[in-house]
């Protein structure tokens, strides 16, 4: 595992990061782009990984940037779902907390140098997230198909499913630290 190196997952990441600038001038004014931005985003987050570890060209600097970049573009999101008036800020609120205390732990944990994977429950979360902001952000976009209701309610699920994945990925950090 290598420091620095440019490699393609590491300019997935980057482009991520990137898009989200791109998405969040774009989403006000026209849904539609805006969440097929967000939607290509997402899928650099699984395909990065894919490639990184296929080619088992995983470094160090994509180990720490990756989650970085995720929690970025959720966090982006939430944002700018609650200044849409899409979701309440209390939810957003609770999931932007659970990310910075799950990203703040791996950063410890690299610092120590103990790599923690991800866990299915982080997994299942970030699925229900993408697809939640995505029912959010487009609403009523497409042929006035009303996508908020299940969006709610795939929030309300991932809302569940980070809290329980947070307490899981904190329990597991405690083990690995001893």
């Amino acid at each position: 595992m290598g420091n620095l190196k440019l490699n393609l997952p590491t300019i997935l990441t980057l482009s991520r990061i990137i898009l989200i600038p791109v998405f969040i001038f774009t989403v006000y004014l026209h849904p539609v782009f805006g969440a097929l931005i967000f939607g290509i985003a997402s899928l650099t987050d699984f395909l990065d990984g894919y490639l990184a570890r296929r080619s088992g060209d995983i470094t160090k600097f994509g180990i720490i940037l990756d989650p970085i970049a995720d929690k970025f573009l959720i966090i982006s999101a939430l944002i700018v779902l609650v200044d849409m008036a899409r979701l309440p800020a209390w939810i957003a609120i609770t999931i932007i907390a659970r990310e910075f205390l799950v990203t703040g732990l791996r950063v410890v944990a690299l610092s120590k140098d103990i790599v923690i994977a991800a866990e299915l429950g982080g997994k299942i979360k970030t699925t229900t997230q993408i697809v939640a902001i995505l029912c959010l952000i487009l609403n009523k976009s497409i042929f006035t198909l009303d996508l908020y209701d299940i969006g709610i309610v795939l929030i309300w699920i991932a809302l569940i499913v980070s809290i329980l994945s947070g307490i899981q990925y904190t329990i597991l950090f405690g083990k690995k630290l001893k």
